[in-house]
Protein backbone atom coordinates (compact mmCIF):
# COMPACT_ATOMS: atom_id res chain seq x y z
CA UNK A 1 0.00 0.00 0.00
CA UNK A 2 1.06 3.02 -0.76
CA UNK A 3 -0.08 6.34 0.95
CA UNK A 4 1.00 10.32 0.82
CA UNK A 5 0.82 12.82 3.10
CA UNK A 6 2.36 16.10 3.25
CA UNK A 7 5.57 17.43 5.36
CA UNK A 8 3.71 19.12 7.60
CA UNK A 9 0.93 16.54 8.83
CA UNK A 10 2.04 14.77 11.84
CA UNK A 11 3.41 11.11 11.54
CA UNK A 12 1.57 8.08 12.69
CA UNK A 13 2.43 4.82 13.43
CA UNK A 14 0.22 3.48 10.42
CA UNK A 15 2.56 5.53 7.67
CA UNK A 16 4.57 2.51 8.14
CA UNK A 17 8.21 3.22 6.05
CA UNK A 18 8.07 7.16 5.80
CA UNK A 19 10.24 8.50 2.01
CA UNK A 20 10.55 12.11 1.51
CA UNK A 21 10.23 12.29 -2.50
CA UNK A 22 10.80 16.15 -2.75
CA UNK A 23 13.87 17.10 -4.33
CA UNK A 24 14.41 20.18 -2.35
CA UNK A 25 13.87 20.55 1.72
CA UNK A 26 10.17 22.09 2.83
CA UNK A 27 10.46 25.60 4.00
CA UNK A 28 9.82 25.81 7.25
CA UNK A 29 10.83 22.48 7.96
CA UNK A 30 13.66 21.47 10.45
CA UNK A 31 16.04 19.12 9.92
CA UNK A 32 15.30 17.43 13.12
CA UNK A 33 11.15 17.76 13.33
CA UNK A 34 10.68 15.71 10.25
CA UNK A 35 10.58 12.07 10.50
CA UNK A 36 11.21 9.88 7.50
CA UNK A 37 13.08 6.78 7.21
CA UNK A 38 14.36 7.56 3.71
CA UNK A 39 14.86 10.80 1.14
CA UNK A 40 14.58 9.68 -2.23
CA UNK A 41 15.56 12.58 -4.62
CA UNK A 42 16.04 11.39 -7.68
CA UNK A 43 12.40 10.03 -7.54
CA UNK A 44 11.37 12.97 -7.89
CA UNK A 45 10.31 15.21 -11.15
CA UNK A 46 13.36 16.28 -12.78
CA UNK A 47 14.02 20.59 -12.10
CA UNK A 48 13.39 21.21 -16.06
CA UNK A 49 9.65 19.55 -15.33
CA UNK A 50 8.77 20.57 -11.61
CA UNK A 51 9.57 24.51 -13.08
CA UNK A 52 7.62 24.01 -16.30
CA UNK A 53 4.55 22.42 -14.34
CA UNK A 54 5.00 24.92 -11.18
CA UNK A 55 1.59 23.39 -9.95
CA UNK A 56 -0.64 25.09 -12.08
CA UNK A 57 -3.38 22.34 -12.37
CA UNK A 58 -4.38 23.06 -15.50
CA UNK A 59 -1.03 21.37 -16.39
CA UNK A 60 -1.13 18.66 -14.24
CA UNK A 61 -2.38 15.54 -16.79
CA UNK A 62 0.25 17.08 -19.20
CA UNK A 63 2.93 16.98 -15.92
CA UNK A 64 1.40 13.66 -15.04
CA UNK A 65 2.35 11.88 -18.54
CA UNK A 66 5.66 13.81 -18.56
CA UNK A 67 6.88 12.63 -14.84
CA UNK A 68 5.29 9.24 -15.62
CA UNK A 69 7.75 8.82 -19.07
CA UNK A 70 10.75 10.04 -16.37
CA UNK A 71 10.25 7.73 -13.90
CA UNK A 72 9.88 4.76 -16.98
CA UNK A 73 13.47 6.06 -18.52
CA UNK A 74 14.68 5.69 -15.17
CA UNK A 75 13.64 2.81 -12.76
CA UNK A 76 16.94 2.86 -10.91
CA UNK A 77 15.20 6.44 -9.47
CA UNK A 78 11.70 4.21 -8.00
CA UNK A 79 12.69 0.74 -7.78
CA UNK A 80 13.98 0.99 -3.87
CA UNK A 81 10.90 2.42 -2.69
CA UNK A 82 8.96 -0.31 -4.82
CA UNK A 83 11.41 -2.80 -3.09
CA UNK A 84 10.14 -1.03 0.31
CA UNK A 85 6.45 -0.75 -0.66
CA UNK A 86 6.20 -4.89 -1.30
CA UNK A 87 7.73 -5.05 2.50
CA UNK A 88 4.42 -3.29 3.86
CA UNK A 89 2.54 0.09 3.96
CA UNK A 90 4.44 3.15 2.78
CA UNK A 91 3.79 7.08 3.19
CA UNK A 92 5.38 9.19 0.42
CA UNK A 93 5.97 12.59 2.24
CA UNK A 94 5.95 16.19 0.24
CA UNK A 95 5.89 18.98 0.83
CA UNK A 96 3.06 20.48 -2.31
CA UNK A 97 0.04 22.05 -1.37
CA UNK A 98 -2.12 20.38 -3.07
CA UNK A 99 -1.74 16.47 -2.58
CA UNK A 100 -4.56 15.76 -5.50
CA UNK A 101 -2.02 17.40 -8.24
CA UNK A 102 1.01 16.88 -6.08
CA UNK A 103 3.89 14.62 -7.42
CA UNK A 104 3.70 12.32 -4.83
CA UNK A 105 0.21 11.48 -6.38
CA UNK A 106 1.64 10.70 -9.53
CA UNK A 107 4.35 8.31 -7.76
CA UNK A 108 2.23 6.54 -5.56
CA UNK A 109 0.14 6.16 -8.69
CA UNK A 110 2.60 4.65 -10.41
CA UNK A 111 3.69 2.16 -7.72
CA UNK A 112 0.71 0.63 -7.37
CA UNK A 113 0.54 0.00 -10.55
CA UNK A 114 3.89 -2.04 -10.76
CA UNK A 115 3.22 -3.33 -8.01
CA UNK A 116 0.06 -4.58 -9.18
CA UNK A 117 1.83 -5.56 -12.18
CA UNK A 118 4.50 -7.85 -9.86
CA UNK A 119 1.41 -9.27 -8.13
CA UNK A 120 0.43 -10.58 -11.77
CA UNK A 121 3.03 -11.90 -13.18
CA UNK A 122 3.71 -13.76 -9.76
CA UNK A 123 0.28 -15.22 -9.31
CA UNK A 124 -0.36 -18.83 -10.45
CA UNK A 125 -2.43 -19.57 -13.66
CA UNK A 126 -4.84 -22.34 -13.73
CA UNK A 127 -6.22 -23.65 -16.52
CA UNK A 128 -9.67 -25.07 -16.84
CA UNK A 129 -9.88 -28.41 -18.08
CA UNK A 130 -12.56 -30.62 -18.94
CA UNK A 131 -12.25 -34.45 -18.18
CA UNK A 132 -13.85 -37.08 -19.43
CA UNK A 133 -16.50 -38.42 -17.16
Amino acid sequence: MVNIKRVYEPASPSDGRRIFVDRLWPRGVSKHDLIFDDWCKDAAPSPALRTWYGHREERFEAFSQRYRQELNAEPGHWMPILGFAQDGPITLIFAARNPATSHARVLADFLEEALDKQQDANSPVCYATQFPH
